[in-house]
């Protein structure tokens, strides 16, 4: 599955993943490859996704910059001050009001 992690002023994240959990508004929810296609409202909270293999694009809040990794499997944490997703075919937009924490 390939997402996009956008906020208003700065893409967070761009790459290929495993998996995907989101604060749904009737609480949170997972999506994994084959996910039926959905469109929902996300409440603020934490998503965790998990890297599958090939290079992503991740947003380093400590030098405000974009960095290029490869870590197959690695889970990717942070905070998101509300937000909206989109999944079809195996392609995930996640569009968030502000994020924290990346770790």
């Amino acid at each position: 599955m390939n997402i996009s992690v956008l906020t208003p002023d700065k893409e967070v994240f761009l790459g290929a993943i495993v998996s995907i959990k989101v604060p749904g508004s009737l609480g949170q929810f997972q999506v994994l490859k084959g996910h039926a296609p959905i469109v929902s409202s996300l409440e603020a909270g934490e998503v965790t996704l998990i890297t599958a293999e090939g290079s992503h694009k991740l947003y380093n809040q400590e030098n405000g910059a974009i960095e290029t990794i490869a870590d197959k499997g690695r889970k990717i944490t942070f905070q998101i001050g509300g937000g909206f997703i989109e999944v079809l075919n195996d392609n995930i937009s996640l569009l968030v009001q502000g994020i924290s924490q990346v770790a």
